[in-house]
């Protein structure tokens, strides 16, 4: 009975990244890390499937964990960074999910 909430966060999503795309608000730079949503996109089929992550997402995430608590801060993208697909996509690509 996931099946909502897994449509629901593909939408979600899928919104996110037009977002992002149109706005220079999401990008911070981070110890020589550019922070992009938009490059997370790879993460998309774990997330709307909830298979395991793919090496490619798994990279992306790897590259952009400094930039996790910035998502966290910004209203226009907590709501995806701060939900259990994402934490269990961080998990399963061995990411700890900070504290900020």
């Amino acid at each position: 009975m996931r099946f909502p909430y897994v449509a629901s966060s593909a939408v979600a999503l899928a919104l996110l990244l037009v977002v992002a795309a149109f706005s220079g608000e999401t990008r911070w730079a981070e110890a020589q890390v550019t922070c992009n949503p938009i490059e997370l996109s790879a993460c998309l089929p774990a997330i709307t499937s909830l298979t395991p992550p793919s090496e490619s997402c798994c990279s992306r995430v790897r590259e952009q964990t400094t930039c996790i608590c910035g998502y966290l801060n910004d209203p226009a993208l907590r709501q995806f960074a701060d939900n259990p697909n994402t934490r269990n996509i961080a998990s399963a690509c061995g990411v700890p999910y900070p504290q900020c």
